[in-house]
């Protein structure tokens, strides 16, 4: 059986999974490789920079109130881990939205709207020390899950404002009716 030997180039930031006679054989580092067809053949690449992934989710709150927050998940690919990454995960995306889901819909319940937007930090923390441990073992690496947003229905915005702008109306009437 003869073979011929295929060069295969890698960029800076990826890595290339390896496979001999369809099974993991090894990964390839950036630059030029060689490797030696059909007995070895790369399956895939899989990058190694951190990317991210904005998941929004609607929840509810203590208090009744409906809250859409977005989050943003930075993460990338552990380079010692590519193999894990590559293979134990279909849609590593789809998985770690799954899990941020899960965190928010099992936090905020538990808070009021004004406590919610207090604890931004707290449900970022959450998030990331969740997925951390989940996803080490696929072979990605949370670099950080941040909070970037929490609008709450669009009526309830519009009555909040009611309130505010009721409130300095009040304020108002009582200065005026101080200075005369």
């Amino acid at each position: 059986m003869s073979g011929c030997a295929c060069i295969e180039c890698v960029q800076q930031s990826d890595a290339a999974v390896v496979e001999r006679w369809g099974g993991f054989s090894h990964t390839l580092g950036p630059g030029m490789n060689f490797v030696l067809w059909p007995v070895y053949q790369v399956a895939g690449t899989l990058s190694l920079k951190v990317q991210q992934l904005e998941v929004k989710c609607e929840t509810k709150t203590l208090d009744n109130v409906f809250i859409e927050v977005i989050v943003a998940i930075q993460y990338n690919v552990l380079q010692e881990k590519v193999r894990e990454a590559f293979y134990e995960l279909t849609n590593p995306r789809r998985q770690i939205t799954a899990y941020v889901y899960d965190v928010v819909r099992s936090t905020l319940p538990r808070n009021t709207l004004d406590r919610a937007f207090e604890s931004k930090e707290e449900i970022a923390v959450a998030i990331k020390k969740s997925l951390s441990a989940t996803m080490h073992r696929f072979g990605y690496l949370i670099v950080n899950a941040l909070v970037t947003d929490m609008t709450p229905d669009s009526r309830v915005r519009a009555a909040m404002n009611e309130i505010n702008a009721s409130k300095r109306l009040k304020e108002a009437s009582a200065e005026k009716a101080e200075g005369d």
